[in-house]
């Protein structure tokens, strides 16, 4: 495992939290309890926070990082992710904000300044641009996104579903690991 400290900032992981060997997380991170950070993957709090909230997966090669406070953006963009999210394989988050209960496809990209509300699905290899604001309750595809559909139940199921899944998934981890 790969935590590393940077400029004075060292992450904060709680005990029940999975973060694989080959993963890298630096600096200023908040890692809530039962969030699993997966092979490859790297969350990068070096120039403003990253806080990931309980229950969530960040999967295989994704990317979070954040933007620095500037002249041409005052107070920068931190990543703020929700509780019982699953982000999917080779996302890339950049000075987000996720809510709670979404699901974010595999490759797909979310800018500095978006805002993705509770329970929303955003489709793979989509393009969240800079400072779109997306609604609950939907299901988001393309580049750039736009709204296709409500979310049905069965999807709405699997919102839960999934980041339940990956926590029993990381408990399997940690209990090979002693």
């Amino acid at each position: 495992m790969h935590v590393k400290s940077f400029d004075s900032k060292t992450p904060r992981i709680e005990d029940s939290t999975f973060i694989h060997d080959t993963a890298v997380v630096i600096g200023d991170v908040e890692l809530a309890a039962d969030v699993s950070i997966w092979p490859l993957a790297v969350v990068r709090g070096d120039i403003h926070s990253i806080k990931i909230g309980r229950r969530s997966n960040i999967q295989d090669g994704s990317v979070i990082h954040v933007t620095h406070a500037s002249d041409f953006n005052p107070g920068g963009y931190p990543v703020v992710i929700g509780e019982d999210v699953t982000v999917g394989h080779k996302v890339t988050l950049h000075g987000c904000t996720i809510g709670n209960r979404c699901l974010i496809g595999m490759g797909a990209i979310v800018m500095d300044g978006a805002i993705v509300n509770d329970q929303v699905m955003i489709g793979a290899g989509s393009l969240v641009p800079p400072g779109k604001v997306l609604e609950s309750g939907y299901l988001y595809i393309g580049s750039p996104v736009k709204k296709a559909r409500p979310i049905n139940e069965k999807e709405a199921q699997f919102l839960t579903y999934s980041p339940q899944n990956y926590v029993r998934l990381k408990n399997k981890y940690l209990n090979e690991a002693t």
